[in-house]
C-alpha cells in the first residue's frame, strides 16, 4: 500500500530507514513545529499479534530511560490502517555504520563515540533493560550546538534483565553478537559489553571482528579476533589490548563491567598504557628477555595481547540443542518462537511473478516485469550482503553464458542443464549469492537472484520463484 502523507498530527517528509519489521520516516510535528522520527510497523506484519506486541514493547523499553545517549520515544499510536507507530527523537546525523563505511575513524573520535554509546548502555542497564543488538547501524547521531552526539536506537531485541536471567531465545546480528546470546544462555550486562567491544573494533579498523555472517558461525568462535594492528598498523597496543579483552568469548574473561572497559579505553588512548589494576595479574605475562620496566600494554602485546584460546564451556552444545528444541516447540504460538516467526515463509506476488520468502524480508519493490523482496531494498544494488531475492523477466532467445556478479563479488562459469543456467557468486570469500536463468518461452527468460548466507534457505527461495500460474 502507498504510504499516507501523514500519520495523526505528523506529516511525513521522507523515509530515512527501514528494517525487517518497520520503516522510519522523518516527519514534522505540526503542533510543536518540530522534526521527529516516526517508526511504523511494516504492513506485512500488521496481522501478527506477536510482532505487534514486540514492537510496542520496544516503545516501553525506550520510555524507561531518560538519557542523552538513548533515542527517546515521545508518542505512540495507531495509523488509520491499523499499524502501530511510535514517535522518536530525530537523529539528523546518520549512523555509525555510514561513517565506518568511509573507513576507520580517528582514534579520538572513536573513543568519544564508544564512550557515549557505553553511557547509553549503562543507563539502559540501570533501568533494567538489556539491548541485545548493539551494532553500528543502531548508533545514530544527533546534531548539538557543540557538535554531534551518539545515541543508541532500536530496542527491537531488547529484554528486561529479569527475563534474560533465564535461558533466552538465540538471536542478534552475527558480526556483533556475544557467543552466549547465540547459544541461548542466561544473559547479563556482559553480552552488551561484548557487542560494544565489537563496535569499537569496527570503528578503529573499519571492519567487524571475525567476519562471521551467520549465527551458526558465532558458535564456533573460541578466541578473541586478530589484533587490530593486522588491519590498521597504527592502532596503539594499549587500545588493542583493551578492545580485544572486551571480545573474549568467555564472558568471565571480559571486563567485569562497562565502567572498567570505558575507563581503560580512555586511559589507553590518553597515555598509551592500560591503567594498573584493570588487567588481572594472571593475564600479565612478562617477556623472558625483558631488561627493564615493561608497561602492561607492551607485556600483553608481546604475549599476543594476553589472549589464550578459550574452549566453550562444557554443556554449551547441550544448551544449544535445548534452545533449538525450544524454538520448535514454541513455534505453535507465543513470542517464544521468535526465531521461527522471523523465518516463517510467506508468498509474495506481483502480476504473474511470485516467490516464497522468509517473512523478515519485509521490503518490496515491483515493476511491470520485476519483483524485489529484501531486508533493505535501498542497499540491494550496492551491498551484496543484503538478504533478498530479485525475480524478473529478460527478453532473450538463449541462456546466457556470462553474467555480471554483484558489486564486490566474484563470478563463476554457469552450470547449464536443459533450459536452466545457474551462476554462483562468492562475496567476501563466502558463497552467498546464486543467480539462475530459466527459459519461459522462445523469447523470454526468468531471472532469479537470491542473496542469503543460509544455503538451504537460499535454495528454497530460488526453487519457489515462478512466472505464471
Amino acid at each position: 500500500m502507498d504510504q499516507p502523507p501523514r500519520i495523526g498530527r505528523y506529516s511525513l517528509v521522507r523515509r530515512v530507514g527501514a528494517g525487517g519489521f518497520a520503516t522510519v520516516w522523518l516527519a514534522r510535528d505540526e503542533q510543536l513545529d518540530a522534526e521527529v522520527a516516526v517508526k511504523i510497523l511494516s504492513e506485512n506484519w500488521v496481522e501478527d499479534e506477536d510482532v505487534r506486541r514486540r514492537f510496542l514493547a520496544e516503545g516501553r523499553f525506550l520510555r524507561r530511560v531518560d538519557s542523552l545517549y538513548v533515542v527517546g520515544v515521545h508518542d505512540i499510536g495507531e495509523a488509520d490502517d491499523g499499524r502501530p507507530f511510535m514517535v522518536l527523537t530525530y537523529a539528523d546525523g546518520g549512523t555509525l555504520a555510514d561513517r565506518i563505511k568511509a573507513g576507520p575513524l580517528e582514534f579520538a573520535e572513536a573513543v568519544r563515540i564508544i564512550t557515549q554509546v557505553g553511557r547509553g548502555l549503562k543507563h539502559l542497564h540501570a533501568r533494567g533493560v538489556l539491548h541485545r543488538d548493539v551494532k553500528p547501524a543502531n548508533v545514530l547521531f544527533r546534531t548539538d550546538p557543540s557538535g554531534d552526539r551518539a545515541m543508541l536506537s532500536d530496542l527491537g531485541l531488547g529484554k528486561s534483565l529479569a527475563e534474560v536471567s533465564r535461558i533466552t531465545m538465540p538471536g542478534g546480528t552475527p558480526a556483533y553478537v556475544a557467543p552466549e546470546q547465540v547459544m541461548g544462555e542466561r544473559l547479563d550486562h556482559r553480552a552488551d559489553l561484548y557487542s560494544l567491544g565489537a563496535v569499537a573494533y569496527a570503528a578503529f579498523t573499519g571492519q567487524a571482528p571475525h567476519g562471521v555472517v551467520s549465527l551458526g558461525a558465532v558458535m564456533q568462535i573460541d578466541a578473541p579476533p586478530p589484533s587490530m594492528t593486522t588491519l590498521r598498523e597504527d592502532v596503539p597496543d594499549a587500545i588493542d589490548v583493551v578492545v580485544r579483552r572486551a571480545l573474549e568469548p568467555d564472558r568471565d574473561k571480559r571486563w567485569p563491567d562497562l565502567d572498567s572497559f570505558l575507563n581503560a579505553l580512555r586511559e589507553a588512548h590518553t597515555t598509551g598504557k592500560v591503567p594498573p589494576g584493570l588487567v588481572p595479574a594472571a593475564d600479565m605475562p612478562t617477556p623472558a628477555a625483558a631488561t627493564g620496566p615493561v608497561d602492561q600494554a607492551t607485556a600483553l602485546a608481546s604475549a599476543n595481547q594476553s589472549t589464550v584460546a578459550v574452549k566453550p564451556k562444557r554443556g554449551r552444545r547441550a544448551g544449544v540443542l535445548t534452545v533449538l528444541a525450544a524454538v520448535v516447540l514454541a513455534a505453535a504460538g507465543g513470542y517464544g518462537g521468535y526465531q521461527y516467526v522471523l523465518t516463517r515463509p510467506v508468498k509474495v506476488e506481483s502480476g504473474q511473478l511470485s516467490v516464497v520468502v522468509p517473512r523478515h524480508w519485509g521490503q518490496q519493490a515491483a515493476g511491470d516485469q520485476s519483483l524485489l523482496v529484501s531486508t533493505n531494498t535501498s542497499t540491494w544494488r550496492t551491498d551484496p550482503e543484503t538478504e533478498g531475492v530479485f525475480v524478473g523477466l529478460v527478453n532473450a532467445t538463449e541462456l546466457p553464458t556470462t553474467a555480471t556478479p554483484p558489486e564486490g563479488c566474484t563470478g563463476s562459469t554457469p552450470e547449464t542443464s536443459g533450459n536452466v543456467a545457474t551462476f554462483r557468486y562468492n562475496c567476501n570469500d563466502v558463497p552467498t549469492v546464486i543467480e539462475q536463468y530459466q527459459k519461459v518461452n522462445d523469447t523470454t527468460l526468468l531471472r532469479v537472484q537470491v542473496r542469503d548466507d543460509n544455503p538451504k534457505q537460499r535454495q528454497e527461495v530460488l526453487g519457489s520463484a515462478k512466472y505464471g500460474s
